[in-house]
């Protein structure tokens, strides 16, 4: 190194307002640039961004010098020798391969305890592709769809696995009964899709995230656990409720939201109840569940409860109340057109992990053309984050154009249907913004004629399709929830109905807390656009779990499946909806549902 790299690095340093007064510190800043191997921008720039956490790091010193190498520079060092070190991670002995192999069946053993068991069950489909492939046939499908995925990936073939499926169109679940057994629409005459309550309520553009306070978090959990509070002091008439923190011989009645009382995953031994703010100021205590017969609990569940609290530092339950959900939306206009419309619901993803054909896609245009439902809502992902050639970069074009090119195939492909399409995104919507509430889609030009007939909702959302309330949301709730229930029951419980009874009784599109650690989650607008409004006449849940369509406390829960799973189809869901007199007593407006096979 000469002189002439001590005086750049110098000028470079005094740009950003960084000077010396000893005259070694040239000489150790050559020292660094050669011990280390760094070229002196390079150098320049991490020096620029250690000084800026020092309170006196205007000033160079040869003492700070130093600092800087053994917190910066060694550093460096260190992550690249575990690097190399890596290399040959990949090679196990036969041993350690047994051990993956072991661990992996505990893991479908874990999501099979989630599933309904059926006759013929089998393991769930390995989502990679396989490796190598064998010959694939080409496609046939015609080129007028305007969607050519070959100018994205050099491997854009179709998936055999999919392609050669034998029970494309059968139904797999039922709800309800129809006197016509052909299920078709009228392609959306006389249908209205609009979001549901006030427009402050909903959330229609894009805004700013990654900046918000702990403080703002504990506000909302805080009005959260106080509102539901309120719900139910009035609903059981409860006279008032007792700090958790306070010594109790009898029985009394507490407030606050369940936690755990460690990382790991919620057990009977280790529940907490953080009381509420007015009462309890946030304590937190113990609670002995041992005398309930009956519990399904999970973090961030707000709860009453009858405990004793003898020493003031453990709850002993001895009742839980049961949530309360929202009433369902009375209309108070007359409408006199009361037809049956069909509702078809497709979630993503709609390729094959092992693809990035649209095929999927393409055969449920052709339902779509074929039986001109009055609405189709259309879930995410639409461009998968965890697909494999996504993962690996394999895609040559952005994934803003291949969306926007997925969207044109859907749109002007279902044009002659007249069906009306509402598009709901998705956290694994790899182009879009990666936070929860998500907004709507944004970066689609719509034409003219399209405006009328093309809606794009936020996730979660709640619509109103001819007066009859729809819930969307495409997160999968009810595996993020699963994972972290804690229930006990003398009979036979189902735990698909007890996640969706906590879903309403909560009030709310996602009552867990802390949420899944693959969720990005802002606060603010978390409180004004994911608690529910009322409950809805249909809630749409997607799951990677089982596909079911239940009547949940009057409201009907359908997962419509996932249209692709790994290699070969999967299942959608279509309903009839017919909107009640409102002079008559309420029945539920969902006439019959199905979940079928792509």
């Amino acid at each position: 190194m000469g002189s002439v790299c001590v005086e750049a690095l110098l000028e470079e340093l005094r740009v950003f307002g960084l000077g010396y007064e000893e005259e070694a510190v040239p000489d150790k800043l050559v020292e660094l640039c050669m011990t280390h191997r760094l070229a002196q921008s390079d150098l320049a720039n991490e020096l620029v961004a250690f000084t800026t956490t020092k309170e006196d790091g205007s000033h160079l010193t040869v003492d700070i010098l130093n600092v800087f190498e053994h917190e910066v520079l060694n550093k460096r060092v260190t992550k690249a020798h575990q690097k190399r070190d890596n290399r040959y991670s990949g090679i196990k002995d036969i041993n350690t391969i047994q051990g993956l192999i072991d661990v992996e069946e505990e893991e479908e053993n874990l999501l099979d305890a989630y599933t309904t068991p059926s006759k013929g069950s089998q393991k769930r489909n390995i989502t990679t592709p396989e490796n190598p492939r064998s010959k694939r046939t080409l496609s046939t499908r015609s080129p007028q769809l305007l969607f050519s995925p070959n100018s994205f990936s050099p491997s854009a073939t179709p998936s055999q696995k999919y392609g050669s499926r034998s029970n494309r169109g059968e139904v797999v679940t039922s709800f309800g009964s129809v006197q016509d057994k052909s299920w078709s629409g009228k392609g959306g005459h006389g249908s209205s899709v609009k979001l549901f309550g006030p427009p402050e309520q909903s959330l229609t553009r894009s805004y700013k995230f990654m900046f918000q306070k702990f403080r703002d978090i504990r506000e909302v959990l805080s009005w959260k656990i106080e509102e539901l509070g309120d719900a139910l002091k009035k609903h059981y008439k409860i006279e008032e409720f007792t700090s958790v923190l306070v010594p109790a011989q009898e029985p009394v009645t507490v407030l606050g939201q369940i936690g755990c009382d460690s990382n790991g995953k919620l057990n009977a031994k280790s529940v907490i109840l953080e009381g509420d703010r007015e009462h309890s100021s946030g304590g937190q205590v113990p609670v002995d569940l041992s005398e309930l017969k009956e519990y399904s609990l999970f973090p961030g569940q707000v709860v009453v409860m009858e405990s004793i609290n003898s020493t003031g530092g453990k709850l002993v339950a001895s009742k839980l109340y049961e949530g309360v959900p929202l009433p369902f939306y009375q209309s108070t206009e007359q409408v006199e057109d009361l037809e049956l419309q069909m509702v078809l619901v497709a979630c993503g993803p709609y390729t094959t992990s092992d693809s990035i054909t649209y095929d999927p896609m393409l055969d449920l245009i052709d339902i779509i053309n074929k039986d001109k439902p009055d609405v189709c809502i259309l879930l995410g992902p639409f461009l998968d984050a965890k697909h494999e050639q996504v993962e690996n970069g394999q895609l040559i074009g952005s994934f803003e154009d291949i969306f926007k090119h997925c969207l044109k195939m859907i749109i002007e492909g279902t044009r002659s249907a007249g069906s009306q399409l509402v598009f709901v995104p998705s956290l694994r919507d790899v182009h879009h913004d990666y936070i929860y509430p998500q907004p709507p889609f944004s970066c689609y030009e719509l034409s003219k004629g399209d405006k009328q007939r093309v809606h794009f909702v936020s996730e979660p959302c709640t619509l109103a399709i001819n007066g009859v309330i729809f819930g969307l949301t495409s997160t999968d709730l009810l595996f993020h929830m699963g994972a972290e229930e804690v229930s006990s029951s003398s009979g036979v419980s189902d735990r698909f109905t007890r996640i969706l009874k906590h879903v309403l009784t909560q009030r709310s599109y996602y009552p867990l807390y802390p949420p899944s650690e693959e969720m990005n989650v802002d606060y603010e607008n978390f409180y004004n656009y994911v608690p529910l409004p009322v409950t809805p006449d249909v809630l749409v849940a997607p799951s990677d779990l089982r596909y079911f369509v239940k009547d949940v406390l009057g409201c009907v829960c359908v997962n419509p499946g996932r249209l692709t799973k790994g290699q070969v189809g999967g299942t959608y869901s279509r309903l009839y909806i017919q909107r009640q007199d409102t002079e008559e007593e309420r029945k539920s407006p969902c006439i019959a549902a199905q979940v079928v096979k792509i």
